[in-house]
């Protein structure tokens, strides 16, 4: 039996980027860099078709990550964030239909850049505290907003994880178990909302086998960059993010 796959070359030219992409990001390291992955498909399908295609090449990339990284996380982060970014996927679940996902891709690019201006304007010191614990609620909770309706979390959560300068090892655990859980709890509104059909999955089986490579130059990366480059490089992610989700949402309709 032949699967009804989606056969246009511009499709998997901006695909296949995407999903090593996506890679590299689920292993800890460029986290910035994942929230293109939608952007780009997006390009040649819907916000909401790339999202479901991308579910399952997710959830693989979710478990390689959480084998890499099962002992390194910080539980007590995690027991803070989790309630705040599933909260954040029954809100998109229930407004989705409303929503128009370019221009909450606009809003999740100009809050980004708006981080980026402030980190660049006015840099942290060494010994500046913590954000606030209600900000971080809020951003995560955004998180599990952007998350659900264009697999964009990593923007808003990383606007108040990268100031508790976690080491790179730390971070990425974190982060890998964070979106393990949000993604997972996105399958049955997924599935409800009629995104997860037959083709839409036969495509994201075409794209599996590109996942591996990007999370093995991450890892093999994390482990190894100081955390300074570190986490320069995740301002580069999320700038260029930032640049495209506000092109896509205001400037490219």
């Amino acid at each position: 039996m032949n699967l009804p796959l989606i056969t246009d070359g511009l499709f998997y030219a901006v695909s296949i980027p995407a999903v090593i992409l996506l890679g590299v990001s689920k292993s800890g390291f460029g986290a910035g860099f994942g929230s293109l992955a939608v952007p780009l498909m997006a390009m040649a399908v819907t916000v909401p078709q790339a999202a479901a295609i991308l579910m399952p090449v997710l959830f693989v990339l979710d478990c390689m990550g959480l084998a890499v990284y099962r002992r390194d996380f910080d539980w007590r982060l995690l027991k803070f964030l989790l309630p705040f970014g599933l909260l954040g996927t029954v809100v998109g679940t229930l407004s989705f239909r409303m929503l128009d996902a370019k221009l909450v891709a606009g809003i999740v690019g100009v809050s980004t850049l708006v981080f980026l201006a402030q980190r660049v304007l006015f840099p942290p010191k060494a010994d500046s505290p913590p954000p606030p614990k209600w900000l971080g609620a809020i951003l995560t909770t955004a998180a599990g907003f952007t998350s659900f309706v264009a697999h964009s979390g990593g923007p808003p959560i990383n606007a108040y994880v990268m100031p508790l300068r976690l080491p790179p090892v730390v971070f990425a655990a974190t982060m890998s178990v964070f979106f393990f859980t949000i993604n997972i709890a996105k399958w049955i509104p997924y599935g409800w909302l009629g995104l997860l059909d037959v083709r839409n999955m036969s495509t994201s089986l075409a794209l599996l086998p590109f996942a591996p490579i990007g999370v093995f130059i991450g890892v093999k990366v994390a482990r190894r960059i100081p955390p300074v480059m570190f986490y320069r490089l995740i301002t580069v992610g999320m700038l260029l993010t930032g640049v495209k989700l506000v092109w896509d949402g205001f400037l490219g309709r």
